[in-house]
């Protein structure tokens, strides 16, 4: 088993724990940032493989997340809880990237994508999920870019839907 394969591995078991209720979401989503910063596996600058572009897509979501929760600090200044939006905001972009690679890689076959019906006023019409079911693959984004190949390849379902991962994605922390 390869260092990826090891990281896919733990990141199971956290979503298992996460599932049964031994971890809260915070908690979850800590440990998977420290798995992926701290496992001294990427991210990768060549995505030439699904497994290597899965991962980078895990490790650029657990550093945006992070950022995301760091602007987030009470009495923060201004300037900084700006800063750590952008670098929220970079680290998504680079993860919409890595989603492209998957999907180029796979050829959008076996992918369905759909808008997901979230609480979020925010993200209302603008998150949306990709499954590809053969692969086991659930995906999640908001970029236009994307969503834009997505219709193009005829794979993208107009209207919402609740996610295969509901509680998930739309429980705050």
């Amino acid at each position: 088993m390869n260092a990826i394969q090891k990281y896919f591995k733990y990141r199971q078991s956290l979503i298992d724990q996460y599932i049964k209720g031994d971890m809260t979401k915070k908690e979850y989503l800590q440990k998977n940032y420290e798995a992926v910063v701290y496992g001294n596996i990427g991210p990768f600058t060549n995505m030439d493989t699904v497994e290597k572009a899965l991962f980078n897509y895990q490790y650029y979501n657990a550093l945006a997340k992070e950022q995301k929760t760091i602007s987030t600090t009470k009495d923060m200044e201004y300037e900084l809880k700006q800063d750590s939006l952008e670098q929220s905001n970079y680290y998504y972009h680079k993860k919409d990237k890595a989603t492209l690679a998957v999907l180029r890689m796979l050829d959008y076959r076996g992918t369905e994508a759909y808008f997901v019906k979230v609480q979020s006023k925010y993200l209302k019409g603008k998150l949306f999920e990709i499954v590809i079911e053969e692969e086991n693959i659930i995906l999640h984004s908001t970029s236009s870019f994307i969503l834009k190949c997505l219709r193009e390849e005829g794979v993208f379902s107009e209207g919402s839907r609740k996610s295969l991962i509901d509680e998930y994605v739309n429980h705050r922390y």
